[in-house]
């Protein structure tokens, strides 16, 4: 990787290399072992990105979060026993003894 530019990784990238890159990135060291240098792990997450951008649908990138159900559930029953449960946090009410 030393030398090149996030054009001329994403030149020879294909979906083996981006699992590489990616396993790479999650445990810190190539597949032989050597370590990433952070300018390594930098440049290896702009072609994960670059990459999954153009070849990836969006619900298939790195980082996707599916927001289309987001405030427009209501909870209708409780949950069910043993399950956990939300946490309510009040504050400010001056209660405290």
């Amino acid at each position: 990787m030393a030398g090149q530019t996030l054009e001329d990784i994403l030149a020879t990238m294909n979906p083996e290399i981006l699992m590489n890159m990616k396993t790479a990135v999650e445990t810190g060291r190539w597949a032989n072992g050597g370590k990433l240098t952070p300018e390594q792990v930098e440049l290896c997450l702009q072609a994960i990105i670059a990459y999954e951008q153009q070849h990836l649908p969006e619900h298939e990138r790195t980082g996707y979060i599916d927001r289309s159900g987001l405030g427009t559930k209501q909870p209708t029953d409780p949950p069910p026993a043993g399950e956990p449960q939300p946490l309510n946090i009040h504050g400010g009410d001056g209660d405290r003894q």
